[in-house]
């Protein structure tokens, strides 16, 4: 079953949007930040950092359309409804509703890219964007050549037509799961065994179906709309921080240069870190969070 257990200190309600019942958790005074994980993990990625930034903002955090607690509807064939226009649109909603009209958004790997078209889509609703270890997914789709692709399988295995990744997934979901988090961290081992045994208990066959949605959204809508808006010359009109490990491989030159052709306004730089930068570099991440977000 999945693990409905929050954070330390935040405070849980149920809101449904949608077709999605979510779960969001809210702490802290000051102005609101929401804060979206990435794959495979939940909202709980967040649980060294979001406390810290409670005493200067109110921080929102919340599982991904189909993750976590955040159930949902299957996604269709080549992921409809799990877009990441059309998950931001929910979030979007979700945070009217808890009475947040305007925001900074954080995003990590999936969360980001939620982020980006969140910000590229409701320019009044985002006041600033900060994104851990991505680049838009056009262009990561572009870079995923020679040696960098093997890196990146999740892109096109979790992608392939339904059901085909669900059931390899599900037959060995622990050892899946324990694969990926400890290739994709610096070293394995490196997050907590209390997170690890939060996100397997997540890890539940409906996640892993909305997972896979998400991932085939990211084929055949994200990246065709990413390809769109930079043809039309759109671009992200708030501030943007960027982040990305240091001793992530496939991320060694750096995304500042390709956020700069979506942003006029980039800071950001590398942390110590393997790809899951808040449990990896909490301290750093924090520091750089807290900065960014009080020039607001």
């Amino acid at each position: 079953m999945a693990d409905d257990r929050g954070i330390d200190g935040f405070e849980y309600t149920s809101i449904a949007v949608g077709p999605t019942s979510y779960r969001p958790g809210v702490a802290g005074e000051g102005p609101p930040v929401l804060l979206l994980h990435g794959f495979p993990q939940t909202h709980y990625c967040w649980h060294l950092v979001a406390p810290a930034l409670t005493d200067r903002s109110t921080v929102v955090v919340c599982d991904l359309k189909g993750y976590g607690a955040s159930r949902s509807e299957p996604g269709g064939p080549l992921g409809e409804g799990y877009g990441k226009g059309e998950m931001a649109a929910e979030l979007v909603e979700l945070m009217a509703r808890i009475g947040f009209e305007r925001f900074a958004v954080v995003g990590h790997d999936r969360g980001g890219r939620v982020g980006y078209r969140m910000a590229l889509d409701q320019p009044a609703v985002v006041e600033r964007l900060g994104v851990l270890n991505i680049v838009p997914t056009v262009d990561q789709f572009e870079r995923m050549a020679g040696e960098a692709a093997v890196e990146y399988w999740p892109w096109f295995f979790l992608a392939q037509p339904p059901p085909f990744a669900e059931r390899l997934v599900a037959a060995d979901a622990e050892y899946f799961l324990r694969q990926t988090l400890d290739s994709f961290a610096a070293a394995p081992g490196a997050l907590s065994p209390e997170a690890t045994d939060r996100y397997l208990r997540a890890f539940t066959p409906d996640v892993i179906s909305a997972i896979c949605a998400d991932y085939r959204a990211g084929f055949h809508i994200d990246r065709v709309a990413d390809a769109d808006d930079r043809e039309r010359g759109r671009k992200i009109d708030c501030p943007v921080l960027v982040h990305w490990g240091a001793e992530e491989g496939s991320m060694s030159d750096g995304p500042l240069g390709v956020w700069r052709r979506w942003a006029d306004t980039v800071e950001g730089g590398p942390l110590a870190s393997g790809h899951f930068i808040a449990e990896e570099a909490p301290e750093e991440l924090t520091a750089s969070l807290r900065g960014f977000l009080a020039s607001r």
